[in-house]
């Protein structure tokens, strides 16, 4: 089992990239082979449209053709037996940096028949990792939940299944003190931190656990489940 982990958030050691490191920590006690990429790392744009990638005969067909330090990437992600993407929530989604990756992955597979069938070659699971300041009752108010089911359900049908953990009201701040940030209380925060955060953590450890034991089995594909 080979599984990769892209972290959409600036930051190599806060809250998003703990719960991936946590994920593949689970999938390497399994005996899977891991790896972590940060994609601020890189630079390289969005889908640009050229549509190579669907160009009857062409020899991109089913490929992203363009040329940037995302392309070797693209192409590793071809031979994993499992993805996990992670990103923090910025105004209601998925960093830019992330959601630019997604049109690039996605796209290169999405064949325009009626029912915008696959070209990805096998079926593998796909995890989603959120993280977010907001508290779980206002992100449900505020529809983030409705905003980001939608990406896991296209990327289960592109790849063969999702699974979604979302993490609620992190820690952001070494020091609040400094920042203007009335909206929240550090004592609670830091409380959540402690007693709250090392659960989303086992959490993302037995994702991780799952995505390298039961790898493509059937009876995982088309499994949705937002936490």
């Amino acid at each position: 089992m080979k599984i990769i982990a892209i972290n959409g958030s600036p930051r190599k050691n806060a809250n998003t990239a703990t719960l991936l490191k946590n994920a593949l920590e689970g999938a390497a006690k399994q005996g899977a082979q891991t790896e972590l990429i940060h994609l601020y790392d890189l630079n390289y744009q969005g889908c640009v449209s050229c549509f190579a990638c669907k160009l009857k005969s062409g020899k991109s067909y089913g490929k992203c053709a363009h040329k940037d330090e995302l392309k070797p990437l693209l192409e590793k992600l071809r031979d994993a037996d499992a993805i996990l993407l992670g990103s923090p929530i910025y105004f209601g989604n998925i960093t830019g940096m992330m959601r630019s990756f997604i049109e690039r992955l996605a796209f290169q597979y999405t064949l325009y028949d009626v029912n915008y069938s696959s070209l990805f070659p096998r079926k593998i699971p796909i995890g989603l990792m959120y993280t977010m300041n907001l508290d779980e009752k206002r992100m449900r108010e505020w529809g983030y939940v409705e905003a980001l089911s939608g990406l896991e359900k296209r990327l289960g049908s592109i790849f063969g299944s999702s699974e979604a953990l979302y993490v609620t009201d992190t820690y952001q701040f070494k020091d609040y003190s400094k920042y203007e940030v009335t909206a929240f209380s550090e004592p609670l925060k830091a409380k959540r931190r402690k007693e709250v955060f090392p659960i989303d953590c086992e959490k993302a450890f037995d994702m991780g656990v799952r995505f390298a034991t039961q790898g493509v089995s059937s009876s995982f594909y088309s499994e949705v489940e937002p936490h």
